[in-house]
């Protein structure tokens, strides 16, 4: 499996909307050619609850290393300073991307969609 079968580009959503930054074909046709769904026909799937994560990085340790951790204790993590962090939807890795300061508070730009492979 070659890279360009795990990467979807992203749409510069800022620039008029999802069709104008993108260099390939719709992914489903449009309509009137083939019967295509529209987001139109989604609107029911948009307030179904999803659980979204960002894994920053993972450590392993035993138990007896677990109960000796206190407050200001450093963890150290799988991960290294600037690498791409996991995004998981349900449990599921949708997309990697960069930590970012909103304001006060920490948020996440999608670099990298992965795409779900079929079975």
């Amino acid at each position: 499996m070659s890279d360009n079968d795990t990467k979807v580009p992203l749409p510069n959503l800022e620039a008029g909307g999802l069709a104008a930054d993108m260099d390939q074909a719709p992914l489903a046709p449009a309509e009137g050619e083939g019967g295509g769904k529209s987001a139109a026909d989604l609107e029911a799937m948009f307030d179904v609850p999803v659980q979204v994560s960002a894994v920053l990085g993972r450590a392993k340790m035993d138990v007896g290393q677990l109960l000796k951790i206190g407050p200001g204790a450093v963890l150290e993590l799988d991960r290294k300073v600037g690498e791409a962090i996991d995004i998981y939807v349900n449990n599921r890795l949708v997309a990697r991307g960069e930590v970012v300061l909103v304001e006060d508070r920490l948020g996440v730009t999608m670099t990298e969609i992965i795409k779900a492979e079929r079975s």
